[in-house]
């Protein structure tokens, strides 16, 4: 008779901990892609108030909160701002402090 060979077949099943790793690593991920998305919309971005305004996140510390209106006022007074802040050099620029 001859002698017969066994394949041994060995799994490991994911401990806790792996499965953890995982997890931090996709969070880890997650998190990158969120970065560069941010960084790619130069870090501003706009939302809907829960009062139905708009707020502008990322222009400083605190979101810019108008109503539409508001808003439009602003947007129609640009090239006025513009002027102004030509006309005005000692103005502060934000991290030339």
């Amino acid at each position: 008779m001859k002698p017969r060979t066994i394949r041994t077949i060995t799994t490991t099943v994911p401990t806790e901990e792996d499965r953890l790793r995982q997890e931090i690593d996709a969070l880890r991920a997650e998190v990158a892609r969120r970065k560069a998305e941010n960084a790619r919309s130069a870090g501003v971005s706009l939302k809907v108030s829960a009062k139905g305004a708009l707020s502008a996140y990322g222009l400083g510390r605190w979101p810019t909160t108008l109503y539409q209106e508001q808003w439009l006022k602003v947007l129609d007074m640009a090239d006025a701002i513009r002027q102004f802040i030509r006309e005005h050099p000692e103005l502060s620029v934000k991290g030339n402090d």
